[in-house]
């Protein structure tokens, strides 16, 4: 409740009645708490000015929630914008999503598996089209699979330079390394793949696998490239981000100009009871002035791979070396100021 000075009389109930501006600038800032929603395994996060659309890992379909409100993701309407095929090789598993706005159009990448072969020999990314301003509207083209090396997953694209490049996890022999590729166009590979890490460090090897996957493009204040990705089987607690890190004006195809970070920058914390911390996304408040990281975590341990995890958001900055610090996973229930 709103409580007038009593001086004001007739005059401050005007300006209420107005909808006088100082009143509104009075109000408390929107906050959130983390989990946004009670599931969201592969979070992602797009802003197009002052709308936030956001998609996570459903299984059988895409959809699209879209708000101006990221605090209050709940209540947004999610828009199913394409079913898989009922035969072909994007049957099922529709996993890790992206919408990215490319020249004026609009972009998803997804990863499925073929109809008859939910395994990782028929995996595959593929890519869909939207020329609509609005993503949730008009129809989307299905420009096929993405013509990559191996099979794989969890594909993601960037511009730098002027150029654009495409990274995913492909499986090669018993690990799931990161490659990389110049791209043609936002659904063709126009060069040889160049493997960018292997997870050879023990905190990538936890749960069983030997898993780098969930690439995704950071650039730097300073212009340095950075790729964080996800290390370990996604049922481990001990799932975390990684980081690759490439100075300014590097060519992102060089394997040698990519430097790995020795230790995760974003991990489990027993003492927040977040664990899992993984699959990542970035974007800025309508401001600009704020980076934000997005990524699925568990609320406890020995929660595996499932959909309980749920989608988190919390701020970052960059330190004096370039580099993102992400801190610590927030706690759940921690009232903090929603992006805007």
């Amino acid at each position: 409740m709103i409580r007038l000075p009593a001086i004001a009389g007739l005059s401050v109930l005007a300006l209420v009645l107005a909808g006088a501006p100082f009143l509104a600038e009075s109000a408390p800032p929107a906050t959130y708490t983390n989990p946004l929603l009670p599931s969201g395994p592969d979070p992602w996060v797009t802003r197009d000015g002052d709308t936030y659309y956001y998609m996570h890992t459903l299984g059988n379909r895409l959809a699209i929630w879209k708000t101006k409100n990221l605090a209050d993701l709940a209540h947004a309407p999610e828009t199913i914008v394409w079913t898989p095929p009922r035969t072909g090789p994007n049957a099922q598993s529709i996993w890790a999503p992206e919408l990215h706005r490319i020249n004026d159009k609009w972009y998803i990448y997804y990863s499925a598996a073929a109809a008859g072969h939910d395994d990782d020999a028929h995996r595959g990314v593929f890519v869909l089209e939207n020329a609509s301003a609005d993503p949730t509207t008009g129809a989307w083209i299905d420009k096929g699979q993405i013509n990559t090396a191996h099979t794989g997953i969890d594909g993601t694209t960037f511009e730098y330079n002027g150029q654009r490049y495409f990274v995913y996890s492909p499986y090669v022999g018993p690990d799931s390394v990161l490659n990389i590729a110049h791209m043609a166009n936002p659904w063709t590979l126009d060069s040889a793949e160049t493997t960018l890490a292997h997870p050879g460090l023990p905190w990538e090897r936890q749960g069983g696998r030997q898993i780098l996957e969930g690439p995704e493009f950071l650039k730097g204040p300073n212009g340095d490239l950075f790729l964080t990705y996800s290390a370990s089987a996604c049922w481990s607690d001990d799932y975390a981000l990684g980081l690759l890190s490439a100075p300014a004006g590097s060519n992102p195809l060089d394997a040698g100009a990519w430097t790995k970070s020795p230790k995760p920058v974003l991990a489990k914390s027993v003492e927040s009871s977040v664990y899992a911390t993984g699959h990542n996304g970035f974007f800025t408040s309508p401001d600009g002035r704020t980076n934000w990281i997005i990524y699925h975590a568990n609320s406890g341990p020995d929660m595996k791979c499932t959909p309980a995890r749920a989608p988190h958001i919390q701020p970052f900055t960059f330190g004096a070396d370039g580099k993102p610090v992400f801190g610590a996973p927030v706690k759940e229930g921690v009232a903090l100021p929603a992006p805007e």
